[in-house]
């Protein structure tokens, strides 16, 4: 009986704690800071191509080095939420993905910033990540050349696409 009733007890918390980690972000569960899972949930559990533009933005605009001659970059829902109202930082699990193109408008690669609380605190909890066109990982985690070049942005959350505070 005594046995019975754990694994009905233990089942129920095991659902309880699914169902509150695919409550964030509408039912689908965030990735974990690492590449892969970050690629995977980016483009096929929350497609970001169908979130909106950074706020003050258009589709290739104009870009510069190291990401590209063009630009577009996109924010998780949460993230536009918090531009729009001036709130400070980025909240937790917010993403920024920029697509990098080519001077012939080409995709070159989709470099991403994604906020996660705890990950590395001196970089203001931000995980990086470069892939390919194609999607293969080119660079991830903390990325030094990344980390070093944004660290110039930190009075805007490390972020030069435009204000976000």
């Amino acid at each position: 009986m005594k046995r019975k009733w754990l694994i009905r007890t233990l089942t129920g918390c095991v659902a309880l704690l699914l169902a509150a980690s695919f409550a964030q972000a509408g039912g689908m569960a965030l990735p974990k800071a690492d590449g892969e899972a970050v690629y995977q949930y980016i483009t096929q559990a929350n497609p970001y191509q169908q979130w909106p533009l950074f706020p003050g933005k258009e589709k290739l605009y104009k870009g510069a080095h190291p990401h590209g001659a063009f630009l577009t970059t996109y924010v998780s829902p949460d993230a536009l939420a918090a531009i729009e109202n001036k709130s400070g930082p980025l909240p937790d699990n917010s993403f920024v993905i920029k697509e990098n193109y080519r001077p012939d408008k080409t995709l070159a690669a989709v470099t991403v910033m994604y906020r996660v609380k705890g990950y590395d605190a001196e970089a203001g909890d931000w995980f990086w990540a470069k892939y390919t066109a194609d999607g293969q990982i080119e660079k991830e985690g903390k990325v030094t050349g990344c980390i070093n070049c944004h660290a110039s942005a930190i009075q805007n959350d490390w972020i030069f696409t435009g204000p976000v505070k």
